[in-house]
């Protein structure tokens, strides 16, 4: 009796063909090189930023084939890196003649990072950064880059800065950080901050920023040029005694503000 063996399913020849094909060595070198020429940083997804779709597409691209390089994964990290580029770049982020600064910065985050471990920081980092890109952008404003425990964002409009400062003090509050519980602080400021790429550099930039690292946790500040912008129909603005901060001017006003729909 003569046994034939059965002939491979042609689908899973097929299978086979393409997964070699696409590690042989040289089409990953072909790929790696175009990925190059793509615009755009090729570094997945930094801390500060992965909040972002994209960014979390990229971190599992790179994870899924880092001990199997193949020309797919190749392409597909350089698609994403194109796509981003195109996101971060083009239009001025906020266009008008005067723009809201906005500072935050997680209090007591240093401290707890020292003991915390890589993988709980990076956990936090990322739910921040995703809760705080979804407030800013539901508030038209646009986050400019991130600060480690922090962002700096620009809005066109000094009320809806407020509201986003306010909303994203209050949802990084309930989120869950083992052996640490967040509280974020936010200072605002108002100007003219000289535009330099997709940054902004200047005096009111560092003034934003002066008035956040003096604010509590939970607590928004801003400067008087904002809150002389707002309706007074829809803040509560209380006065900031006894603010000194090197770098500002000596007759700044500083005032907590809170949406008026808080309370």
């Amino acid at each position: 009796m003569i046994v034939t063996e059965r002939a491979e399913p042609w689908h899973l020849r097929t299978r086979r063909f393409l997964r070699a094909t696409d590690q042989r060595r040289e089409l990953v070198r072909g790929a790696r090189f175009l990925r190059r020429l793509v615009p755009g940083d090729g570094t997945p997804g930094d801390p500060p930023s992965t909040g972002r779709s994209s960014d979390r597409l990229a971190r599992l691209l790179a994870e899924a084939g880092a001990d199997r390089p193949s020309a797919t994964r190749e392409l597909g990290l350089a698609a994403v890196q194109a796509w981003q580029a195109v996101r971060r770049s083009g239009a001025p982020p906020v266009a008008a003649d005067e723009i809201t600064v906005l500072f935050t910065d997680l209090v007591g985050f240093s401290t707890w990072a020292l003991q915390a471990g890589d993988e709980r920081v990076l956990e936090l980092l990322r739910s921040v950064a995703e809760v705080t890109e979804s407030v800013v952008a539901g508030h038209r404003g646009s986050v400019v880059k991130g600060l480690g425990d922090g962002v700096m964002a620009v809005f066109a409009d000094p009320g809806e800065a407020v509201n986003a400062a306010y909303e994203t003090c209050s949802a990084v509050s309930v989120i869950k950080a083992e052996g640490y519980l967040p509280h974020l602080r936010a200072g605002l400021h108002r100007g003219n901050p000289r535009r330099v790429g997709d940054d902004y550099l200047g005096v009111d930039v560092n003034i934003a920023a002066r008035i956040m690292a003096a604010a509590d946790g939970d607590e928004v500040l801003a400067s008087g040029s904002v809150v002389d912008e707002l309706d007074p129909g829809a803040v509560i603005v209380r006065p900031r005694r006894s603010f000194r901060a090197k770098g500002t001017p000596k007759d700044l006003r500083v005032y907590r503000v809170v949406p008026r729909y808080s309370s």
